[in-house]
């Protein structure tokens, strides 16, 4: 969906996108998430989380180069810097505040060589079809020093400010479930790639009992002239189990990826 899934994910995945979209997901959640940069030199993510209503755990192995040098905000081209990884490990905790309205945190211990304490706050208000939600990111702008006899930079984890909304519409026949969704940075992020912002638009249908999920988006980074498009597939092995897969192009090097999955939801 072009990363379009503050207003959406209700599954695992909203220990990332969005810990208020936690509570509205199934009683049982679990996700398991690998995905390729395909630009050198290709640094890999994985992803395990698993999630209640009430509770979400995940661990997440992230590539430092999502992260801003602390004295530098102009690119660099890639170095033995770009190849390092985040490690973080989180909670995730909401309350409902209405019938209509959740606010969630998650709380997290990120590793780079050093480790510390973090946070991301969210929330989501559900009115009929339409879902708007909102998540800051890294509240504490947690810094890492560069590691002893090399010459990296010290890196910080720059605070990230998100929203979107999210149409969906249920009926019983083949096309069982549509979403429409939007989402927008509202801060510039700065990484060792760059500044960037993104808005992003996608779509996501569910066919035949939920049986198979085709999805697919549009991003565009409003720093620069770049953007990218996605798609991607759930396939359902059982009930409750999907193999999911997503491919991502176009000119923006820092979404060029592919991934894979595996979810189990009941």
């Amino acid at each position: 969906m072009g990363g379009a899934f503050v207003a959406v994910a209700d599954d695992a995945s909203a220990t990332w996108w969005n810990p208020a979209g936690l509570a509205s997901g199934a009683y049982f959640n679990l996700l398991l998430e690998y995905d390729r940069s395909r630009e050198p030199p290709e640094p890999s993510s994985q992803a395990f989380a698993f999630g209640f209503p009430a509770l979400g755990l995940s661990y997440y192995r992230l590539p430092i180069s999502q992260m801003q040098p602390a004295t530098s905000t102009a690119p660099d081209g890639p170095s033995r810097q770009d190849q390092r990884h985040l490690s973080q490990f989180s909670a995730t905790v909401g309350q409902s505040v209405s019938n209509h309205l959740v606010v969630a945190s998650t709380l997290k211990l990120v590793r780079a060589g050093e480790t510390h304490g973090d946070l991301d706050v969210g929330a989501m208000a559900a009115i009929g079809h339409v879902r708007i939600g909102a998540v800051l990111r890294n509240v504490r702008e947690s810094s890492f020093a560069a590691e002893a006899g090399t010459d990296e930079e010290a890196l910080i984890l720059a605070r990230q400010a998100r929203a979107g909304i999210a149409f969906t519409a249920r009926s019983p026949g083949i096309v069982n479930e549509v979403t429409i969704a939007a989402d927008a940075d509202l801060t510039k992020t700065m990484t060792v790639i760059g500044a960037t912002r993104h808005v992003t638009a996608g779509a996501e249908l569910w066919l035949w009992t939920r049986s198979l999920g085709i999805r697919g988006g549009l991003s565009k980074d409003t720093v620069v002239d770049r953007g990218s498009a996605s798609a991607g597939l759930s396939l359902a092995l059982r009930s409750g189990i999907y193999l999911e897969g997503q491919l991502t192009g176009g000119s923006d090097a820092t979404r060029r990826s592919w991934g894979s999955g595996l979810r189990v939801t009941f």
